[in-house]
């Protein structure tokens, strides 16, 4: 039985997993925190006491994964935060010089910014109404 998202991983060569590092710390302010010693360079990132981004190192001579399936296109879109306001996180991403889209949904009673990470992954923050 599934209980919920434990994290999300990606997977990067070396100069690049820096530049995510920095990222999910400084614009998304994630904590770099405690990781085992896997063998190969990568960072842990935690909200809430919780490491929930992986950032690992692609070796150099490592294909880019993708889909099992080499044929099929993938179908990742995005991960989502949740955040606490959102005047202050807009006032900060534009400080940091991050360009994101806004939207507003009665529906889910959600304030949200779209925005991509420097691989183009894309990420969404939620705030509560």
């Amino acid at each position: 039985m599934i209980t919920g998202l434990h994290h999300i991983n990606l997977r990067a060569p070396s100069d690049l997993l820096a530049t995510l590092r920095d990222f999910y710390r400084d614009v998304i302010g994630l904590e770099v925190g405690p990781r085992p010693a896997f063998g190969s360079q990568g960072y842990w990132l935690y909200a809430g006491g919780q490491p929930i981004v992986h950032l690992s190192e692609q070796g150099p001579h490592e294909p880019r994964r993708g889909p099992v399936d080499p044929a099929a296109a993938s179908t990742f879109d995005h991960t989502a935060f949740a955040g606490t306001d959102p005047a202050a996180m807009a006032a900060h991403l534009a400080a940091k010089g991050v360009s994101f889209r806004e939207s507003r949904s009665a529906t889910t009673g959600q304030h949200q910014f779209f925005l991509q990470d420097p691989a183009g992954n894309g990420v969404e923050i939620n705030f509560p109404f």
